[in-house]
């Protein structure tokens, strides 16, 4: 039998053993068998899936990962806990500096190692900064695929805006590796801090006009309404976290109910919705952005003066200045980069509210100066596995509003 003949005769096998009405022997009797991706504008990357239609009507559905599998957790067990850090910013793209505080809180955590209170502060501004911008790529890309090109390019706008902070926080755009273990690898300037508030002056008034491209326009309302709805309970069985739990009406959001960094110092609500459905998912990032402008406004308000790395010479990279100028920093530097953190043998679990839901790194230590094991919990893969649950009964149309709403980043969920 030729080689693609198998292959379709072991898919259909699985698509058998889950539903009777459907045989090997005679597969396409009731009903067709679909190939979406793993090349596909709607997947929102090297996503595959096999959708089974009758007629129009989704009946079931096979997600397949592996596409863009890079092995980063095996990466990180061959890397020092500092060499570490530039591969977090890989896993989700959107939200880079967000990835690296949720890595950074578990290697400190197991360390112990707690960054000073300017770098806790700075940290929550670079996360809640990255959370603006994954959300304006989340409601950009979901609106252009249910057809809305204009909020595709005003979303992008207020993006750039931000890599302009970004990059004079940082000094980079994008994969920023901004964070240490021990705190944050420069200090915030006057400059930064005036891009800063400026960005967040003039986002509300641009945000509030995709709010109004958007909210009342009939087809976008057809194609999100009640299209790819959960129940909270399916969702929380299920895996959802972040947005996608809080559009079910679970006010759950790890800021508020288990508080990291300087969290429990700000005040901001936690946005709900009540249906589940693509709609309120959408509907949820976009009051969240409005959230995270006010805690960054909370943060650079109450941001207090002080160092940027806490002093730990065995455990944390002192600044480049006094490695350039003083024998000890740089034996110290030249031992943490090539040695690096020895961690006292035991086990972490550090969960951070990331943009897609709970971002969350375990780490095993053997005492050596790089992880015996390292698991990423990414928001996304959990994500993906609902939707079998969320395309059954859909149309095959609603397939690409639903992947959008859920806002799935494939670099995170394949790792």
């Amino acid at each position: 039998m030729p080689e693609d003949n198998q292959n379709i005769t072991q898919i259909l096998k699985v698509l058998e053993d889950r539903d009777t009405n459907v045989t090997v022997e005679d597969p396409l009797e009731n009903y067709m068998v679909l190939n979406m991706g793993p090349q596909h504008p709607a997947t929102h990357g090297v996503l595959r899936l096999l959708v089974k239609l009758d007629g129009e009507t989704v009946v079931d559905c096979i997600p397949e990962l592996g596409y863009l599998h890079r092995g980063y957790e095996k990466i990180a067990e061959a890397s020092t806990y500092m060499e570490f850090i530039p591969h977090t910013d890989r896993l989700d793209y959107i939200s880079p500096i967000a990835n690296n505080v949720a890595y950074a809180l578990a290697v400190e955590k197991i360390a112990g190692v707690e960054a000073p209170l300017r770098a806790q502060y700075i940290r929550v501004i670079g996360a809640e900064l990255a959370r603006i911008s994954s959300h304006l790529m989340a409601i950009g890309a979901m609106a252009m695929d249910v057809g809305a090109m204009t909020v595709f390019l005003w979303a992008f706008r207020e993006r750039e805006k931000l890599y302009d902070v970004f990059d004079l926080l940082t000094g980079v755009r994008f994969t920023t590796s901004y964070t240490r273990i021990g705190g944050v690898a420069q200090d915030l300037t006057d400059e930064t801090i005036e891009a800063i508030k400026k960005f967040l002056d003039e986002f509300p008034a641009n945000l509030n006009d995709i709010s109004r491209m958007l909210n009342r326009n009939r087809i976008f309302l057809d194609r999100t309404v009640g299209v790819g709805a959960i129940d909270s309970q399916s969702a929380i069985d299920i895996g959802f976290t972040g947005p996608n739990l809080r559009a079910c009406g679970v006010e759950y959001d790890l800021r508020a109910f288990s508080p990291y960094l300087v969290y429990d110092q700000l005040s901001f609500d936690v946005i709900t919705e009540k249906n589940g459905d693509c709609f309120d998912r959408y509907m949820v990032r976009m009051k969240e952005m409005l959230e995270s402008v006010k805690i960054t406004r909370q943060a650079l308000e109450k941001i207090p003066t002080g160092p940027t790395k806490a002093d730990l010479p065995k455990k944390v990279l002192p600044q480049k200045e006094r490695v350039y100028t003083r024998m000890e920093e740089l034996i110290h530097d030249f031992v943490i980069v090539n040695d690096g953190v020895h961690p006292d043998p035991g086990d972490v679990y550090v969960a951070t509210e990331g943009s897609k839901g709970e971002l969350g790194f375990y780490i095993i230590s053997d005492g050596s100066g790089h992880p015996w094991r390292l698991k990423i919990r990414s928001p996304s893969f959990c994500s993906l596995q609902a939707l079998p649950m969320l395309l059954k009964g859909q149309m095959i149309s609603d397939v690409v509003a639903i992947i959008g709403s859920i806002d799935p980043i494939m670099g995170e969920a394949d790792k």
